[in-house]
């Protein structure tokens, strides 16, 4: 199949406008109507995964980690990632990145961290403010029903578990049809007044393209009138981190020594006990650091994450157990989640986990 549709089924997972404004996610080597049938998939994209992909005949890497995250100013080789950027081109290998796009989706990143761990009843830890919009129209009474219709189908209308969500008032609207136009109702140069239904429905902003794509392909006017206003609610659908509940409570310890186990790091850094039992885990793949007020905000009794420094580790402040298990291993099942989703989607697709450990960190 051509590189774009994978792409862009990828984005339907996890959208590129919810990637940090630091980020890289996207396309960052090949052409979207390259022909692609298989991808190497791993968090990092390294020289070694590059060889892999030639020597197993794929035309792709699908990577979390973008292998480029700062403009290049040149290509001569002398780092690692220009020689994995060089590499990838010589040898036509398309280089995809889903990075904090990935850890934001309730579905992404986080949410393998809470199926590995075996926690229920799981929601995001931190949701983003500022990525719903609320789309007003309004429309003949008559053709209401098939544009609310087909505005729920691109998207809109959903708040929390619940869709097809929307507001609706009657009333009338009126107009006068100007010189060259074919009004759907009354005639040109005088006012028509049309009873009519005014639609809200809210939606994330990433999908207002489409929105709109379906609001003018079915409203009935010729110049349908419509506004858009931007909403300051925080979006349960996206956002960084999760919480979520062990079936009952166990002793830290044991906990600790189970998320060792599944999580197959090498060690757990973590602080000194709060409480004999814990039940109430808040998980952030990489570096979350940024997120512990939060954990303690829902009051997680541990919070699983990676990157803590030495003088962080303090702000647990005995209100929480931090529990560092290191980037890569926090973030080590992202492939599998992937490879989930893909084979679903594209039977027919060969999405291969990489053999490569590009863990830069060893252990003794």
């Amino acid at each position: 199949m051509l590189l774009q549709e994978l792409t862009g089924f990828l984005e339907s997972l996890a959208p590129l406008s919810l990637q940090e404004d630091y980020d890289n996610a996207g396309l960052i080597t090949g052409h979207p109507g390259q022909e692609v049938s298989k991808a190497i998939i791993s968090l990092d994209c390294t020289e070694a995964v590059i060889e892999e992909a030639v020597s197993e005949g794929a035309e792709m890497v699908i990577a979390h980690h973008p292998v480029v995250f700062r403009g290049l100013k040149k290509l001569t080789e002398s780092t690692y990632v220009e020689r994995t950027v060089l590499s990838a081109i010589r040898n036509n290998i398309a280089i995809y990145a889903i990075h904090t796009n990935l850890d934001h989706v309730p579905g992404g990143v986080n949410a393998k961290i809470c199926e590995k761990l075996g926690l229920r009843e799981t929601r995001i830890l931190s949701p983003k403010t500022g990525m719903l919009k609320k789309l007003v129209t309004f429309c003949p009474h008559a053709q209401a029903e098939a544009l609310r219709a087909g505005l729920f189908e691109a998207g809109a209308g959903h708040i929390g578990n619940y869709d097809q969500c929307s507001y609706n008032l009657e009333g009338y609207g009126t107009f006068r049809a100007g010189p060259g136009t074919q009004p759907f109702a009354g005639g040109q140069g005088r006012q028509h007044r049309e009873p009519e239904t005014r639609i809200e429905t809210i939606y994330p902003v990433f999908l207002e393209n489409k929105l709109l794509a379906a609001l003018f392909r079915l409203h009935p006017y010729e110049e349908p009138a419509y506004d858009i206003y931007p909403l300051a609610n925080t979006w349960g659908q996206a956002g960084a981190g999760m919480i979520g509940t062990l079936p009952e409570e166990v002793p830290l310890r044991h906990f600790l020594e189970e998320v060792k186990g599944k999580m197959r790091t090498g060690c757990i850094r973590y602080t000194r006990p709060v409480k004999e039992t814990v039940q109430r885990i808040a998980v952030c793949g990489g570096a979350g650091g940024f997120l512990l007020r939060d954990a303690v905000r829902v009051e997680a009794d541990v919070f699983i994450t990676a990157d803590y420094k030495y003088h962080e580790f303090f702000d647990a402040d005995g209100k929480i157990v931090i529990a560092d298990i290191g980037h890569y291993e926090s973030e080590q099942f992202t492939g599998e989640l992937l490879r989930e989703n893909i084979s679903k989607q594209f039977p027919n697709f060969a999405a291969l986990l990489t053999k490569v450990n590009t863990n830069p960190v060893n252990y003794l």
